[in-house]
């Protein structure tokens, strides 16, 4: 069994647009949330629950009736206070408390993400018998982002957030996607150890694999074929760059 959950609740503030959920804003004419829930289907999920949060009416009422058919598949998780992806997920847990199976999340502003790269995700994760997979990237310039540390047999060890990472570890370009498989009856236990003692104030998701590294559970980490493909949309320019690529 497989459920989708869908981080799409983010205000995008440097869109510069705040009468607009994040996720609606278009990518060669089509909003960012209907490639994300498009490929949820096309993976056979389940069960699809799309969070939602700024401006969370326009993002329900397009999802609902863009893919009205498939309304026994897909619900929506409400975080009307925007404390981190971590608090997001939580949100999730009256829909998916009775869920055994596993978990994906992926991100509403992540709108070129594949059907063949998470085909290959989930096989990865299945036959590699993990409790928690990621997507990760290598990329040129991983300042900013969390680096995956391996060990010398190139199995995941850590991930270790850019303002954390020593001068060594700072020279690894493979980064976290954020795109994630745990299995559910670990999710939620995970969850409820998040600390909000950062500098955002917020409950960071990437904190659950402490937990899963304190408990001794099988971890792994597969990098997409392009770093194209988990690129998130932060501002109008990164939007306009993912336009000049062909969506497949």
């Amino acid at each position: 069994m497989l459920a989708v959950v869908i981080l799409a609740a983010g205000k995008g503030k440097r869109m510069k647009n705040p009468e607009k959920a994040k996720v609606m804003f278009e990518l060669n004419g089509k909003p960012m949330i209907q490639y994300v829930v498009e490929l949820a289907l096309k993976i056979h999920s389940d069960k699809i629950i799309v969070i939602v949060g700024h401006q969370k009416k326009s993002v329900i009422d397009f999802v609902t009736e863009k893919f009205a058919q498939y309304r026994d598949k897909i619900d929506f998780a409400h975080q009307d206070q925007q404390l981190g992806t971590g608090h997001a997920v939580m949100q999730t847990e009256n829909q998916l408390r009775d869920f055994k199976g596993m978990i994906m999340i992926l991100s509403g502003d992540v709108p070129l993400l594949s059907e063949k790269t998470l085909k290959k995700f989930l096989d990865y994760h299945v036959s590699g018998n993990f409790d928690a997979t990621l997507i990760s990237a290598i990329v040129e310039k991983p300042d900013g982002y969390g680096r995956i540390i391996r060990n010398e047999n190139g199995d995941f060890i850590d991930i270790v957030e850019h303002k954390d990472a020593s001068e060594e570890q700072k020279k690894c370009n493979e980064i976290n996607s954020g795109i994630y498989i745990i299995k559910s009856e670990i999710l939620f236990d995970a969850l409820k150890t998040l600390k909000a003692d950062n500098a955002q104030q917020e409950y960071y998701l990437t904190d659950v694999f402490t937990y899963f590294k304190k408990n001794g559970l099988k971890i792994g980490a597969i990098p997409a074929d392009s770093s194209i493909e988990i690129e998130g949309v932060n501002t109008i320019e990164q939007l306009e760059n993912l336009a000049k690529y062909t969506i497949k």
